[in-house]
């Protein structure tokens, strides 16, 4: 293995520091299928990490095992140069890192103003007594949270709709929401599930500038999946491509696009 660098700064003068997720030798099945067959990739501290391959290639699957949603059979998973134990998802998430989904996963009758506050759960102490009668450190805590999500809405320039419910928007919105309500985690380290899935260009765009924004203003580590190789290629620090479970490619754009087993497993063509 090639060893890399402690920190580096890339070309638009943002700093890439040391590996914050390490994933070792991750195998994953599902009865007799294998999901994912012993793959091993780091994401460093304040890249974004693109996973990206063909319909069925494993990697939602990684996105769940990284989120703490999979436990696999096989492997290890370290975070901030510490072994991971089996942890529930609420504790993965306590540890800093949040996720959107690929479907989208809100609460539909619910405010967005509402929706981006359940993003602050992990931050709240008060037991649920003292949220009742909300005085004191419960107040204290509760307008603290609420001044960090009308930060997240007014970065993400949705502050017309804060009080519009989630299922009266339209699909682009409701994925900004998704983001905001990630956001609102105030994570280290965030997992995007196709966050431009189904988005006309206009759309993909705008979410385009988010991302590129959360990642330069808040210094936040990014790893998103994403079909959309225009948008990979634009967004992207590293890339790690999957196909069947297995690693093939994993490098900078500019060494992912002229990798043959990668441009193979996009054009589906066989070996005999």
């Amino acid at each position: 293995m090639n060893a890399e660098p402690d920190t580096y700064v890339t070309a638009d003068g943002r700093t890439i520091g040391g590996v914050l997720m390490d994933l070792r030798n991750i195998t994953l099945r599902f009865g007799g299928v294998e999901a994912i067959k012993d793959i091993s990739f780091g994401i460093r501290e304040g890249e974004i990490r693109a996973i990206i391959g063909p319909n069925g290639a494993g990697k939602s699957s990684m996105l769940n095992v990284i989120s703490g949603f999979y436990i696999p059979q096989e492997g290890e998973v370290y975070f901030r140069g510490e072994r991971r134990p089996q942890l529930k998802p609420y504790q993965v998430a306590r540890q800093g890192i949040a996720r959107t989904f690929q479907n989208i996963a809100l609460f539909e009758g619910m405010s967005v103003l509402d929706n981006i506050m359940t993003g602050r759960l992990n931050h709240m102490k008060s037991g649920f007594l003292k949220q009742m009668i909300w005085k004191g450190a419960a107040e204290r805590e509760e307008t603290e949270n609420r001044e960090h999500v009308e930060r997240v809405i007014d970065f993400l320039q949705i502050q017309a709709i804060r009080k519009t419910p989630v299922g009266r928007l339209p699909y682009g919105l409701k994925k900004r929401v998704e983001l905001a309500r990630a956001l609102a985690a105030d994570p280290s380290l965030l997992l995007l599930d196709e966050p431009m899935a189904g988005m006309n260009v206009e759309e993909k765009e705008d979410m385009s500038r988010f991302i590129l924004d959360v990642n330069d203003e808040f210094g936040t580590t990014i790893a998103l999946i994403e079909h959309d190789m225009g948008v990979v290629m634009d967004l992207s620090d590293s890339v790690v491509v999957m196909d069947y479970g297995r690693k093939i490619g994993d490098g900078t754009p500019d060494e992912i696009r002229n990798n043959q087993e990668v441009i193979d497993a996009y054009l589906g063509v066989s070996h005999d």
